[in-house]
């Protein structure tokens, strides 16, 4: 049955009136008495006795009226649910974000679109380059913060947002601390910090080897902010994205021959139909002034 005769049948229990309960529902009477009709065939019996100027619901039509009843109940709230989504009033989004990507220059943004989308609720979901990729083709995030050395393969589509140089990250008492660049040789002998998840790991380890320099590898942590504690308290270097080294007792220094830079981006599933909080969360990453450089 569809929800016009059910309206029509809910209108009538209430009015006991055919023409009343047409008049109610906006409709002709003969077309409320065809839906009627059409309901009682196919549920198999009358859902209301017409005795003359008479009028009641059956036995069958008094135990259907509350389930119908709340059928248009459900479908009210459906209505009103997807009302506020459309009106970004009670929407969600779920932004995948790599986990190197540090938040000092998203905190600014993420205020601004809060302040002009209060309703949409965000939910950050951290992950390494491929995991996002594959939850954003499945359909589990919505859209991802990331970069990859060699950019994104279809159906990926990626926005630029920001380009990030990598620096050497030491300690404040370091003696990289005091130099305005530092050659990558000078790294040689140095106890080094392995980031394991950092995205630029095989590059830098490249670079590191065809210049023939010695890293004393010390300690290994997916984790980023053991690894800027540990810089902090003079247990070695590691390279650092410019925008995570901004950590107490963190010093990001400049390194030469050669510079390293990523490409942080917005990414999506190019062609796929975008709901209105993913759209005005694309818009205004287009429309917002990112950062170009730390200093």
């Amino acid at each position: 049955m569809e929800l016009s005769e059910i309206r029509y049948f809910l209108a009538l229990a209430e009015t006991l009136n055919f023409t009343k309960a047409a008049e109610q529902c906006h409709v002709s009477q003969p077309a409320l008495t065809r839906a009627i009709r059409k309901m009682e065939s196919e549920l198999g019996g009358l859902l209301f006795s017409r005795e003359r100027n008479f009028t009641h619901l059956t036995e069958l039509g008094r135990l259907i009226e509350p389930h119908l009843a709340e059928v248009i109940a459900r479908t009210g709230a459906v209505e009103q649910t997807a009302a506020r989504f459309l009106k970004l009033e009670q929407a969600h989004l779920a932004l995948g974000v790599m986990c190197t990507i540090a938040p000092l220059k998203f905190v600014s943004f993420l205020g601004r679109f809060r302040a002009d989308n209060p309703g949409v609720e965000i939910t950050l979901i951290e992950a390494v380059p491929d995991q996002l990729a594959d939850r954003l083709i499945k359909g589990e995030i919505d859209l991802a913060i990331m970069a990859r050395p060699d950019g994104f393969e279809a159906p990926l589509q990626a926005i630029e947002l920001y380009p990030e140089r990598f620096v050497i990250a030491c300690s404040a008492g370091h003696r990289f601390a005091r130099e305005a660049e530092v050659p990558m040789a000078a790294l040689d002998g140095e106890f080094y910090l392995s980031r394991i998840n950092c995205e630029f790991r095989d590059r830098l380890s490249e670079l590191v080897n065809e210049q023939g320099i010695r890293l004393q590898r010390s300690y290994r942590s997916e984790r980023e902010d053991w690894i800027l504690t540990m810089v902090a308290a003079g247990l070695g270097v590691c390279f650092l994205p410019e925008f995570t080294a901004t950590f107490p007792g963190v010093i990001g220094c400049s390194f030469v021959a050669p510079t390293v830079e990523r490409q942080v981006s917005l990414v999506s599933v190019a062609g796929r139909r975008l709901s209105p909080p993913v759209q005005a969360f694309m818009n205004a990453v287009q429309n917002y002034s990112w950062p170009k450089r730390c200093s």
